[in-house]
């Protein structure tokens, strides 16, 4: 069997909104979230601060506002109100099936800029190998006190490079980082397919392309911007293929995503062929 990877963004590529809108950013008050991600936003340019550290900032002091600390259950609580795609909750087992069928063993990971403590309470956090997204240092008592880690859309690549070595471990920057032929990697660029929604998964999905990946933005088609998104990032190269966000089996994404197992599969074999000849 072949390890291939599947990556993901998460907001709005497998869940229909920003995970932190469904409940989060409600308990704080906030009628319409908008207003959050503005003084968020605010504080960025201000500030000359980092965006996500911009955001986990402003969450922290809001919650510390409002005289409660910012715990890990709180994060916990979103992740049971998350909102998926039709689709998502079948679609591992589907494509998983499917990949076994070629010869391939489908890997599933997340690389994210929304919270991991939020991904890995929700329903299908247990589908996938390992989950790349911010998450806070917990103090003795449980409250947020640090970030931990910060991932941007430029810092979402690292995570690429780990699945490629098989080097999960996030503390280990070491082997990340040591020279390693590109045929003796574990997860070729060419077995990897990233599925994201928009222009901060840009870099990622410009990455796994180039170095012989696919890539595919998927998009909400009740909503004309997240059309004209995506239809952008085909016209300009960025990404391989565009599809509406819709899991289900036997739909175009799924089609889609079988198409380009199909041609993994086929390379692979013929991968294998030429190195008896060497």
């Amino acid at each position: 069997m072949k390890k291939t990877a599947i990556l993901y963004d998460f907001d709005k590529t497998l869940c229909t909104k920003d995970m932190q809108e469904y409940s989060l950013i409600p308990s704080l008050g906030y009628s319409e979230p908008s207003q959050f991600w503005k003084e968020v936003g605010n504080l960025s340019k201000e500030s000359q601060m980092d965006g996500i550290s911009a955001y986990l900032y402003w969450l922290a002091r809001k919650y510390e506002e409002q005289g409660r600390p910012l715990r890990r259950e709180d994060f916990t609580d979103v992740g049971r109100s998350i909102e998926f795609y039709r689709g998502v909750d079948t679609w591992f087992k589907r494509i998983n099936a499917y990949g076994a069928s070629l010869g391939l063993e489908i890997e599933h990971y997340v690389i994210s800029s929304g919270m991991a403590e939020i991904i890995e309470a929700s329903g299908i956090a247990g589908e996938f190998r390992r989950i790349y997204a911010c998450r806070y240092y917990y103090d003795e008592n449980g409250t947020a006190r640090w970030p931990a880690q910060i991932i941007n859309y430029t810092t979402k690549t690292q995570y690429i490079f780990r699945i490629n070595k098989q080097v999960l471990d996030e503390s280990d920057d070491e082997s990340l980082n040591a020279w390693v032929p590109r045929e003796q990697r574990p997860v070729p660029f060419s077995r990897m397919v990233y599925i994201a929604d928009g222009l901060t998964d840009v870099p990622c999905m410009k990455l796994v392309k180039e170095y012989g990946g696919k890539s595919i933005v998927v998009y909400n088609p009740e909503s004309a911007k997240a059309g004209i998104t995506a239809a952008r990032l085909i016209r300009e190269n960025r990404a391989d293929f565009m599809s509406v966000a819709d899991y289900r089996e036997s739909r175009d994404l799924e089609t889609l995503m079988k198409l380009i197992l199909d041609h993994m599969a086929a390379d692979s074999r013929l991968e294998d062929l030429e190195g008896r000849y060497r």
